[in-house]
Order: structure tokens, then sequence, then C-alpha cells
């Protein structure tokens, strides 16, 4: 590209005159222009391509021509001359300053744009003098350009200057970039706040699983990496990215829809332009795929797309759209517009366009089919989209434009002396105006426009975010109109940012319901997400939480651990109190027990009874029949000590279970081993040599060694209970589901002497019995004590290693079974045989037939 594409005037210093400049050459810019006090630049996109002739460098190359009328873009930049010819007749707006206006149309090519752009700010005047360097800029701004690319360019030329730039379409985020762009301002919101508009919806719908499609250009790219950002802060994923080609190749538009086909997402965003998605849309529709289409601001209201051909796939799409706007008057002014006689005028040509007729006969000949164009043409009856003024987003955005330079000068014009921003308070004069002067007036523009929005800048030059939430519905005609749904405002509070109409929303589906777009279902509660391994975040497996974990939230990352007492409920989702568990009267093991006990004791006491009754016959005279009382009477207490080990264990029970135990069996098994011994002693005071023995053991000694014994338990349980008493213990050891609530030991040592001392006293009844079982049958009793102590000692030895093992409440039923078991065998062995000769066999029970059976 040679130097004179890049500057459009070049200046050149005459030898004779060092301070004059003159322009070497003027380039012929198609556009408009009015005369004014002070002149507003715009750039528009008013032709859509644009020829260029062959630099050869030989030869001056022709000027550039336009060709493909754009009548969006014409209908822009009218409205642009509407407002300046609004504010010259507003009495209340720069009263004294008649404002002018230089338009030019940047053929949608970026060279050219950049050619215009400089051609305004260096103004049109053929000469000056370098003495005279005062009065106002060429342009006091340049409303446009509406490419983001073209806007790019030219501010990062434009702010080296400070001179103000101030886009209605240009959306590309990194022109917030103050730093590189100081002097770039836009009423239309920045693609960061789109995206975040988008974002919105997403959230709202709970769609989390998206495609993204987008331009390769300044637009798309900026765009995509936002949306990337900020699609992944809210939690969601992009199930896929895709590029769409710049030369519509169908072999990559063919890739682009094998993703869209494989992918589970039924939500597609897309930021484009219309020319470079028509091409996929085109193949959508051969292919049949029906998705939910997110469409970016850029394509959203693109008449190109709201077509029959379209219709069955893409109607229900939901698009970010400019804020809609009102501008009274504009109708009427646009049907106003008429041809001058110059055929080379930018109206001339919009005439052309609407009519399909030329000025000139030859040219119509050619081009038209003859049609000559007159003049008198009626507008009104022409192309009804010029005249609708129902649906103005661009445009307004060159409204709001137009107005912020003006409010601005307004502004620097208004300033008091002595009060202005500048050093010593000093203000700006109109005659000798800079341009970093107005560019501070500019950014702190506040004003509101005659439809009621509010306008202004924040520090990078953004408008607010608002933007109007479209849905393509479906006409009679089989064309498509996109219509308000919802609203995104970012001045609105948290929580009401959007709003939306949900019932006004088509859903192209057979549901007529939002789509799911999720990768994963959200995890229900009791669950936790586990991520799958090289998958987006979004893509998970729920696991159920552990036991005596629970997640109360959907999509947990974790399981949280429920506290000591409690316990995960069935779903996982709560803790509840963990279930208590003790030998309960209620239950059937505990019932089991109470029966049985209540049962040994009633069954000691009817051998009591009888014992009482007959208490004066042989058999139960024989062997001193006060330790059988004292026998049975310690078994009743045996049975009963039993019923201590059922029930909530308190600390009374605690303390009195081990101690009532140890001391009834110690007492009972004391007076076992005090009648074995008066056995052995009887039948040695039988023979010659042994005829004191049971002078030196009589009923005193006999008493006096029970109570000894006895008091010797009794002391160890004192000292047990005195320093290391049982209490109630919650354990959650053994079952980590249940508390089972039990009877702490306190000393082990303590409960261990008890039941040593049981199994001493136990262990020298059984050895003295089992020494004296060969006595004669009138003393056999040894024999029935000697069965009676090895029951006694099986159940005790068993008992140890079963009580050790059994966790919770069937420790206690262990030891309830050990205190049952081995009372019945004493009860049963020492006590069955007497009652049997006392109750069925009275006729024995005499000493003469105790004594006969002796001299057998």
């Amino acid at each position: 590209m040679s130097a004179d594409t890049l500057l459009s005037p070049t200046l050149t210093s005459r030898s004779d005159t060092s301070d004059l400049c003159q322009l070497q050459e003027q380039f012929n810019l198609p556009g408009l222009h009015q005369d004014g006090d002070v002149i507003i630049g715009g750039l528009f996109e008013i032709h859509m391509f644009a020829f260029f002739p062959e630099m050869s460098f030989r030869t001056k190359p022709e000027q550039l021509r336009c060709y493909e009328f754009n009548l969006d873009g014409f209908k822009r930049a009218l409205t642009m001359v509407f407002a300046v010819q609004e504010i010259n007749r507003n009495p209340n707006l720069l009263p004294y300053i008649n404002l002018g206006y230089q338009m030019s149309d940047n053929c949608m090519r970026m060279d050219v744009a950049i050619r215009a752009a400089t051609a305004l700010v260096s103004g049109s005047e053929k000469s000056f003098s370098m003495r005279n360097c005062t009065g106002l800029p060429p342009v006091l701004g340049i409303v446009g350009d509406p490419a983001s690319s073209h806007s790019i360019a030219i501010s990062s030329v434009l702010g080296l200057f400070q001179v103000p730039m101030v886009s209605f379409f240009a959306t590309c985020s990194c022109l917030s970039d103050r730093r590189r762009y100081p002097s770039f301002f836009r009423t239309i919101p920045s693609d960061a706040f789109q995206v975040r508009a988008m974002i919105q919806i997403l959230k709202h719908f709970s769609w989390t699983w998206v495609g993204l499609i987008y331009s390769d250009d300044d637009y798309g790219r900026h765009a995509a990496k936002s949306f990337h950002e900020d699609v992944s802060a809210f939690g969601g994923c992009v199930a896929f990215s895709e590029v769409l080609p710049k030369d519509n190749d169908i072999v990559e538009i063919r890739k682009i829809m094998q993703v869209i086909q494989t992918s589970t997402s039924q939500v597609i965003v897309v930021f484009s332009t219309g020319s470079y998605l028509l091409p996929l849309m085109d193949e959508v529709v051969r292919q049949n795929i029906t998705r939910q289409w997110i469409a970016s601001e850029a394509w959203s209201t693109a008449s190109t797309f709201l077509i029959p051909r379209l219709l069955p796939l893409f109607r229900g799409t939901l698009g970010i759209a400019i804020r809609r706007g009102e501008i009274e008057g504009l109708k009427e002014f646009l049907l106003s517009v008429h041809p001058d006689n110059n055929t080379d005028s930018m109206v001339t040509k919009f005439w052309q366009h609407m009519f399909s007729c030329r000025f000139e006969p030859e040219e119509a000949l050619a081009m038209s089919e003859g049609r000559v164009c007159t003049g008198d043409e009626d507008l009104s009856k022409a192309d009804l989209a010029y005249s609708d003024v129902s649906d103005l987003r661009p445009s307004y955005n060159v409204y709001k434009a137009v107005y912020a330079l003006a409010h601005s000068l307004h502004n620097l014009m208004s300033c008091v002396p002595g009060q202005g921003p500048f050093k010593g308070n000093s203000c700006a004069s109109l005659h000798d105006m800079q341009p970093w002067q107005f560019l501070h007036y500019l950014q702190s523009v506040n004003y509101t426009t005659s439809f009621g929005d509010h306008v202004s800048f924040d520090e990078n030059g953004d408008a607010l975010a608002i933007y109007d939430i479209l849905n393509w519905h479906g006409m009679p005609d089989g064309t498509m109109k996109a219509r308000t749904v919802g609203v995104v405002d970012e001045s609105q509070p948290t929580g009401k940012v959007l709003s939306l109409d949900e019932d006004r929303i088509f859903w192209n589906f057979q549901s007529k319901k939002p789509p799911r777009s999720v990768c994963s279902e959200p995890c229900p509660p009791g669950t936790r997400k586990a991520r799958r391994k090289g998958l987006p975040v979004c893509c998970f497996d729920c696991l159920p939480c552990a036991d005596g974990e629970i997640s109360n939230t959907t999509d947990s990352l974790e399981c949280f651990r429920c506290s000591k007492e409690f316990w995960s409920s069935l779903q996982k989702d709560q803790c509840v109190p963990k279930e208590v568990e003790f030998l309960s009267y209620e239950e059937a093991l505990g019932i089991s027990l109470t029966t049985v006990s209540v049962l040994g004791a009633c069954i000691a006491a009817v051998v009591l009874a009888i014992f009482v009754y007959h208490r004066h016959t042989p058999v139960v005279r024989a062997n001193n029949s006060e330790l059988s009382f004292l026998i049975l009477l310690s078994l009743k207490l045996c049975f009963l000590c039993a019923l201590l080990f059922i029930g909530q264990p308190r600390l009374w029970t605690c303390q009195l279970r081990h101690a009532a135990f140890g001391i009834s069996f110690v007492l009972c098994v004391s007076s076992i081993l005090v009648k074995t011994m008066v056995v052995i002693a009887v039948f040695k005071s039988s023979r010659p040599e042994g005829k004191g023995a049971v002078k030196w053991f009589g009923a005193p000694q006999q008493r006096g060694t029970v109570i000894v014994l006895t008091s010797l338990q009794v002391a160890i349980c004192v000292i047990w209970l005195s320093t290391a008493s049982p209490t109630p213990h919650k354990n959650t050891h053994y079952q980590s589901s249940k508390i089972v609530f039990e009877c702490a030991v306190g000393s082990v040592a303590g409960f261990a002497t008890l039941l040593g001392y049981i199994g001493l006293l136990a262990a020298i009844s059984f050895l003295l019995a089992f020494l004296a079982r060969n006595l004669p049958d009138n003393f056999n009793e040894a024999k029935f004590i000697t069965f009676s102590m090895l029951i006694f000692c099986a159940v005790w030895i068993a008992f140890v290693p079963a009580y050790v093992s059994s966790p919770g409440k069937y420790a206690d039923a262990v030891e309830i079974f050990a205190i049952l078991a081995s009372s019945f065998g004493l009860l049963m062995a020492i006590f069955a045989p007497k009652c049997y000769i006392i109750l069925l066999h009275p006729e024995r029970n005499t000493k003469k037939a105790l004594m006969g059976r002796a001299s057998k």
C-alpha cells in the first residue's frame, strides 16, 4: 500500500514561504456536508464495497469508487443530519452556535475508513500558515466508525492528538482500554457488557453447557475471549468453540456442523456479523438441525436472517439487541429528503437506489432498464424499511452520539471564568479550543434524551449497559420478526438486572419449553460432584456421600461429616441424632432376660419358702440350715441384680450394678465355701482323730467366716467406687451410626479385682468340694457342691472372652446371662435334689432313712 493511501491530505512546505503549508492532494471521498460554526465529523457504511485502481507507482492513481448502496448506513447518516438540524433549532442548546457536519463513507474497508478519518481531522483547506495555529479544529469530533476493527485503527491515531471519537456501533471490549484509546467513546455498550448480558440469560435458564461460534475478526475474537472468562465465572462451560472462516469455505463450515451435531449442547451462542454467519445458517437448514441460538447484537436484528427460508429452524432465537429508542420527527425528515442538481451527491445516489432509476438518460438505458429519475418520486410509497422508525437501534445511538458532542460543547461554553476546570480555574475558549479541553467535557457529559434514556460515559468511555432481549417469532407471511421480550439493565440492583417476560418467548421445540443444556444433571443433596477426567468442570459424576457424611445443597463439591452425636439420614441430606442403643426393657432381648431374672428370683424365693416350712426336717437341717437360707437369699439377690444391667444407664445404676453383683455372689460363694468346710469337718468328726473338728467350726465361726469374706468384697467395692466409679458413657466407637449408652467400668483394675475375688472363692470351694466328693452317701452334698462349682467356674471362664468381644448392649447381655446361668446352676445343683426329697419323697426325709443309707 502506498503512502498516499494512508494519509489522505498530504501537506508540503513551499521553499519561498516556509511558514505556508499547502495540500498536495485531495481525495474524492463520498459523503454529506453542511457548513457551520463548528463542524462534527461522521463515518458511516453508506456503500458496502470499494474498488481500488491498480497502484503502478508510475502514474497518478485514479480516485477510488464505492458501490453497492447500503440503505441502513445511509439512514444512520441521515439521523446525524436530523440531530444536527434539531440542535440548531433548539434555543436552549448551543443558542449562539450553528453546527455543521462533514460525513464520509468508509465503504466497509479499513483503508478507506482511515483515509476518511485523517481527511476529517486534517481539514479541507488547500493551504494554511504555520504562524496561525489558533482557532477551532477542523472537526469537533467524529461520530463513528461503526466497525470495531476500523475504530481500533482510527482511535490509535486520533488518541495521539486527543481528538474525540464517539462510535455508535463498535463494541469490541478492547476499545475500553483507556491507555491505548484515550479519546474513544461510544454510545453502544462494550462487548464485555454484551457478554455479561448473555450470561444473565444463561444463568436464568440454567444453561451451563453451551456452544460458541464467532467470527475471525476483532469483534468475534475479543467477544469470545470475554465469554470464555465470564461463563467460567458463573459455573458454566463451553462445550465447543468454533471460528467462522473468513472466506466462507464450505469444508470448514461442514466441520463446524459436524461439531454441532456430535455435541450434547442444545444452546449455541454466536458472535458474528451477517456476512460470516449466513453460509453456516444455510448449512444448518440443509442438515435440519434444531438448536437454541443466542444472537449477538451484530445479527439479532438483521433483516437478512428474518426470511421464510430460515424460519423452521431459527424461529425462537434469543438475541441481544441495542437499546431501542424513539426519535420524534425523524420519519417526517426521512420522507422530506430530496435530491439536488448534483448527480454525484450522496442523496442522488440514494434516490437512484430507492427507485431503481438514473438521472442521466444514457446511464438509465444501461443500468435501470431505461427508467429515468424525475425527482418527483414519492418516498412514502417506496421501500417501507427506509421510513420505518419503530425499531431504531443503531440510528438511536447515532442520535445520542451527536447530542453528547453538542452537550459537551454547550457545557464548555457555559464555563464561568475563574471557576473553570483547567489550570488557574480557567475556562476553554471557543476560538482557541484545544482537543484535550473538549475531551474533558465529553468525559463528564450527562444528559437525558427526549425518549427518557440517561446518557453518560464511565471512566473507560463506555455507555450505560442497557440491552433489549429479542425473540424471533414467525409471522403469517412466512417471515420472522424480532420481538422484545426483556431487558438487561446493569444500572439496576443485583437480582433485578435481568427482566424477562417468559410468557412471550417462543421456543422452537416440541415441548414448547426451554431446552435443557447441561453436560451433567445437577447432583442432588446427598451426593457430591466428582469431575470426569479430561472434561470441563461441568461434566461430572454424582457420588453418594459416605456413611456419616451429608450434603444439603445441590451440586455440592464435598460431603460434610456430621458431628459426634449425629449421623447421616438415609438420603444423606441431613444430620439426624444417632440412635442411642442400650439394653432396654422394651426390646425382645431385654424382655427375655428380665423374665428369666424374675423367674429365677421367684424360684429362689419358692425354694426358700419350702426350706423355711420344712426347716425342722433332717434334709434341711443337715450341714447347717442357716447357710442354706443364706445361700438362697444371696441367689435371689443375684437374680435380681441382673435387672440393674437392663434399662438406660444412670449414675446410680452404673455404681450399683457391679457392686450388687459382686457382693451378692461373694455372699453366695462364701456361704457355699463354708458349707463345704462344714461337710469336711463333720466327716472328720466321725473319726476318732477328728472328734474336735466340729467344735472349732461351729455356727458362730461359720457366720463370722461368711461375714469376713463378704466384707472383703464390700471393701473392694467401696475403694473402687470412691476412686474410679463406673459412670454412664456414650460410646461411638463400636458403631459409627449409633451411640452405645453403656456403663464405663471406670477402673479396669477394680472390676478385675472384684471378679478375681469371686473366682478365687469359687476355685477354693470347687477344690474342697472335689476333695470331699467321695465321702459317705449321708454326706454326699459335697458332690452337688462340686457339680455346682463346676458349672459356676465354666460359666465365668467362658464369660471373659465373650464379654470382651461383645459390643455395646450385648456385653451387658453376656454379663446378665453369666449371672443367670451361674445362679441357676448353683440353685439347681445344690437345692434341686433336696427339694426332690422334701416334696416328692417325704419318707426319705427322716434321720433313719439318711442313716440307713450310710449303713448299707
